[in-house]
């Protein structure tokens, strides 16, 4: 089964009198187990891509479905459930809750999720090298600390779809293949689907599939 699927997928912006195609006609699917890398210039529609696929924003047309289930047409209240239920989401600037420690972090989705996943949360901790920060805050972790964490809590309740936009900008070089790596573990052993977002073309090494986005243009690299 696809895990995400785009059926003529297009959305506009209004820029005064003119009309922004930030992304044209698209059609595109991940199924279970795939891990799909994006590329292309800055300002080409990768995020609008992926904000879209994760139900951040709405389409201007065509249909996004989340595991065979009509995604786009919902309700918010239903998107956010859906979201929360099968999205982790990885962005490139962490967008951790500043006054909560990293083990209250992984607590705030568990009360959320009303679920009790700290042994998962252990392991992925001690995976990305930050099990020693669990008392720490943002504002005492460095830049690289803090998307690790990040990487944690969207992986912590266990969604079916990983969407990552630059996961490893903010890393040096080791800890972005490592992060690439667990990503790719994931989607393989686990049976997700990973869509990233990068600029890094060390790392599609990584992915079964490239896709090269361009004026609102995706199309898969060969």
């Amino acid at each position: 089964m696809n895990a995400i699927e785009f059926k003529n997928v297009t959305k506009s912006f209004q820029d005064g009198d003119a009309t922004i195609e930030a992304l044209k006609n698209t059609n595109f699917s991940v199924k279970k187990g795939e891990f799909v890398a994006i590329i292309g210039p800055s300002g080409s529609g990768k995020s609008t891509f992926l904000t879209i696929a994760g139900g951040l924003q709405a389409p201007s047309d065509g249909e996004v479905l989340i595991n065979g289930k009509t995604f786009s047409g919902k309700k918010e209240k239903e998107r956010a459930k859906l979201r929360f239920d099968e999205i982790g989401f990885i962005l490139q600037s962490s967008n951790l809750v500043p006054f909560l420690s990293v083990k209250n972090q992984l607590k705030l989705v568990d009360k959320v999720s009303k679920s009790k996943a700290m042994t998962k949360g252990g392991e992925l901790l001690k995976q990305l090298g930050v099990a020693s920060l669990v008392n720490k805050y943002p504002e005492e972790l460095s830049g690289g600390e803090r998307q690790r964490v990040a990487i944690v809590r969207a992986l912590y309740h266990d969604p079916t779809i990983i969407l990552a936009d630059e996961p490893t900008a903010s890393l040096d070089t080791d800890k972005a293949f490592e992060v690439v790596k667990i990503l790719a573990e994931e989607t393989k052993e686990k049976n997700k689907a990973t869509i990233m977002v990068t600029h890094d073309l060390r790392l599609v090494d990584y992915c079964d599939k490239v896709y090269l986005m361009e004026d609102g243009v995706l199309r898969e690299k060969q």
